[in-house]
């Protein structure tokens, strides 16, 4: 005769086992899962706040490899970025570039200007819904990311912290309009920083993007030259390239490069699918 604990506990176990939730089924892998929104952030800090915590510091270091700047990812893959620069940097927008990259299913972070967006509400709005790609900061005017006014290529960064603050809060305002979340990547007009700059947008809630690859030279390289570059860069390299000029030889180059790429066994992340490594850590 079957006591009656035996009897309870399987009935428990029955229950137990009906309740479960169903094994979760794995992302198809041509259907990458949307970017991870990033984690709830205190409300970025006001002018008057930036201003007090930047007050009195000489930023020491310039460029675009700084502590604290992301330019590799872990693991081996690659992640391409591709940046929209927006007013006299390029209003255009690259179809056939993003054609390629949803036709070899090859996920990218687009860093999006604010004028660009401006200028390409459509394109921005469609890229912005597409799981295969993250949205990232590229800034309000495009300028490089300063506290003194620092120039790259002839372009005048911003002339202090509170300019600084308003090139990353105004277009992070119209991206989180944009995405229905605040962007988690930061990368300047030019990708050149100061060391303050780059506290600041830490301190606004985004982690700041560098490169290790320079894909397509600003777009100016040819077809073949943006292919060298692409199938030479290193695993684990962050890799930089526009999309913003359709007339430029980054779109061929790419299509030329990554199916090579794919065949040799090669990822491709978005910066948030990996801890990309800021530069000295």
């Amino acid at each position: 005769m079957v006591g009656r604990r035996t009897v309870l506990a399987a009935a428990l176990g029955l229950a137990a086992a009906a309740c479960a939730a169903p094994p979760e089924r794995p992302p198809a892998p041509d259907a990458p899962s949307p970017a991870p929104s990033p984690p709830r952030t205190p409300a970025p800090p006001s002018r008057e706040q930036v201003l007090a915590r930047c007050a009195g510091r000489v930023p020491q270091q310039w460029g675009t490899d700084l502590p604290g700047v992301a330019r590799t990812v872990p693991g081996g893959a690659l992640a391409l970025t591709f940046d929209a620069c927006g007013g006299p940097g390029g209003d255009g927008y690259d179809a056939a570039l993003i054609g390629t990259l949803r036709r070899l299913r090859v996920p990218a972070t687009l860093f999006l200007n604010a004028r660009w967006v401006d200028a390409n509400p459509g394109p921005a709005a469609e890229l912005a819904a597409d799981p295969l790609f993250e949205i990232g900061n590229h800034g309000t005017a495009h300028r490089p990311l300063s506290v003194t006014g620092r120039s790259a290529y002839g372009i005048t960064g911003t002339a202090d912290p509170v300019a600084a603050y308003e090139e990353v809060a105004g277009n992070r305002a119209k991206l989180a309009d944009l995405l229905g979340r605040a962007p988690g990547w930061f990368r300047s007009g030019t990708a050149h920083y100061d060391e303050v700059a780059v506290a600041l947008v830490e301190q606004l809630g985004e982690r700041v993007a560098g490169f290790a690859v320079n894909g397509d030279g600003g777009a100016t390289f040819t077809p073949e030259q943006v292919a060298r570059e692409v199938a030479a860069a290193p695993p684990g390299s962050i890799v930089i390239s526009h999309f913003n000029h359709p007339d430029a030889g980054t779109a061929e180059g790419y299509a030329r490069a990554l199916p090579g790429l794919l065949d040799a066994g090669r990822r491709f992340v978005r910066l948030s699918d990996r801890t990309a490594v800021p530069s000295g850590e």
